[in-house]
């Protein structure tokens, strides 16, 4: 069977796997629209927070940071896994015991004031839409190179799909569907991670092959013969970091915090029955999360040695079939600089964060990139890392029901993540800001309509979002979680460890949090684009560190707004203990 005619087959078999679940398990209350009816065993409720956590960019973009960055992309390793051990042990116990649908309605209740429950509703949707954004465009990249349309076009059926499952199943579908998910994506990402380290190494278990000796007679290990390949092309060797220290520590420490802010994930915990499922839920995820995070280094240094291999000093007449497959979709492109016709990659920097937007041709039959300061350095290939993980298939020359699988899975990644923000971002309009602040007399039927029309606005938003990302998947997902660290998780964090804490102090941080972080993102990354080098940076911290600033702004601002205002309420102190203590039916 032709590998096109696989992918329309795994692609659809999946879809209808997804849609089939949601409808059969629609949300007809409330409740199992928000947190699932709040009885979901905690093994598959592991299973579905590994599914909304493991978005588009730990299965699309993660391996491609990786095998560009090398070292320094150990960063998003270091920070999504110890964020989730962190968010474990801190958070999700008491959120749960607290027992509410969201986390604005924490925060409302905590701080005794519809105006910080307003905030965090702010601060929610500028995470989540930012987190979505990142989403859409892996969806519109999956489409269009294994569905052979463009990538807005892909973004739109990938906006279509969420709103079916999402929208009419809840929470409840969403579970569901999500456990699906996880099964496809583990096994789309594992299956090649074995093909491919087998055939390198000779080693098919890829965490054991990264530390294996090459299959080429050289014996040389993985890593030694990348940082020998990239050395001699004149790059800086695979293994050594280009980060200052201070950067690289705020990266992993704004990603490690803004896991444990995250909206989306906090709400899974609501849905299990009690504390102690929240543990047993929390473990569960951290164990299906490494099977990923695991495999990831391995996948990023096969995929860049396959890549070298497969492009560099080619004659463009020879080039392979992949390279031609996603050229056409103008997320990989050759400058033929020098007029020999062969590829070739050098100094510089080669591998653009943006799309390549291919728009004429040149002498030897190229596309040619768009970016006229492509011809400064001397390298002639331009990459969309975004594509490396679902290419790697193809240039190792795999199987097509493989290539098939990796479709499928890549979409399973980013529309499992999707969902989940939505349906957080439609609980927080529709729960917090109409049924529990401005029209507390909605009946249970109408905050369910309000819930699926906020989710229905939510994706059309997404999808624009989508088709003009303010940068690459995971770079755009690392953004979301400096927003989350700098609002979300301080007023959390002290909501359940502090009694002395007030409405004012945490209103004043979360604002001032947000506006921060927000702003230096913005200045550096969609306003003054230009300026985004180091020599720039506040005290060195690139923008997708800089949550840590606005987190230690906001516990700074909070703690100084506290001191100089009432104490909470009574009965706040009593709320405090109230999570805190633990009781036996923990």
């Amino acid at each position: 069977m032709a590998t096109q005619t696989l992918i329309y087959l795994f692609v659809g078999l999946s879809f209808a796997l997804y849609i089939g679940i949601a409808i059969a398990s629609r949300a007809g209350s409330t409740s199992e629209f928000y947190v699932a009816g709040g009885g979901v065993n905690p093994v598959v409720n592991g299973m579905a927070t590994a599914a909304d956590w493991m978005s588009a960019a730990s299965f699309i973009s993660m391996a491609g940071i990786i095998a560009f960055s090398g070292y320094d992309g150990s960063v998003y390793l270091m920070g999504w896994t110890g964020g989730y051990v962190l968010l474990a042990l801190l958070l999700a116990p008491y959120l749960r015991k607290f027992g509410q649908f969201t986390v604005p309605d924490f925060i409302g209740t905590r701080y005794y004031s519809k105006a910080a429950r307003v905030v965090a509703v702010i601060c929610l949707i500028f995470i989540s839409f930012t987190y979505i954004a990142g989403q859409m465009r892996g969806v519109g990249i999956v489409f269009s190179r294994f569905l052979d349309v463009p990538i807005n076009l892909g973004v739109i059926i990938g906006m279509a799909i969420v709103f079916v499952y999402a929208v009419l199943g809840g929470m409840k579908g969403v579970t569901y569907t999500q456990v699906a998910q996880y099964c496809v994506l583990i096994f789309a990402y594992m299956v090649p991670a074995f093909f491919i380290s087998f055939l390198i190494t000779g080693n098919p278990v890829p965490q054991l092959g990264l530390g294996s000796t090459v299959n080429d007679g050289s014996g040389l290990y993985v890593l030694q013969k990348l940082d020998l390949v990239l050395q001699d092309m004149g790059f800086a060797a695979y293994t050594s970091g280009e980060k200052s220290t201070i950067d690289v520590f705020c990266i992993t420490l704004a990603l490690m915090v803004g896991t444990a802010g995250l909206p989306h994930v906090i709400v899974r915990f609501f849905t299990v029955p009690k504390a102690s499922d929240a543990r047993k839920s929390a473990g569960w995820a951290l164990v299906f999360i490494a099977l990923l995070y695991t495999t990831a280094p391995a996948v990023g240094a096969f995929a860049r040695l396959n890549f070298i291999d497969s492009v560099n000093n080619v004659e463009y007449s020879q080039a392979p079939e992949w390279f031609k497959n996603w050229e056409s979709n103008d997320l990989i492109a050759w400058r033929d600089k020098n007029g020999d016709g062969q590829m070739q990659l050098g100094k510089g920097d080669p591998f653009q964060g943006a799309p390549v937007f291919a728009d004429s041709t040149g002498p030897s039959g190229e596309r040619l990139v768009s970016n006229e300061a492509a011809d400064d350095n001397g390298n002639e290939v331009y990459v969309d890392r975004d594509i490396m993980v679902l290419a790697n298939p193809e240039i190792a020359n795999l199987p097509g029901w493989v290539i098939a699988l990796v479709a499928a899975g890549g979409l399973a990644a980013a529309l499992s993540t999707a969902a989940g923000l939505l349906l957080v971002i439609s609980s927080s309009i529709s729960h917090d800001l109409l049924k529990s602040t401005f029209r507390p007399q909605i009946t249970e039927k109408g905050e369910l309509l309000a819930a699926r029309l906020a989710a229905t606005a939510a994706i059309v938003v997404a999808g624009y979002l989508g088709i003009y990302p303010p940068g690459w998947v995971a770079q755009v997902v690392a953004f979301a979680f400096g927003l989350a660290a700098a609002s979300l998780f301080p007023a959390i964090f002290m909501g359940i460890f502090s009694k002395r804490m007030n409405r004012e102090g945490a209103i004043a941080g979360m604002v001032i949090g947000l506006s921060f972080t927000f702003l230096y993102i913005g200045w550096f990354k969609l306003w003054s684009p230009e300026s985004n080098v180091a020599a720039n940076w506040l005290f060195g911290i690139s923008p997708e560190g800089i949550g840590v600033i606005g987190m230690l702004l906001n516990f700074a601002v909070a703690i100084a707004v506290a001191r100089f205002t009432s104490a909470p309420p009574r009965e706040i102190a009593w709320l405090v203990d109230k999570i805190r203590v633990p009781r036996s039916s923990d």
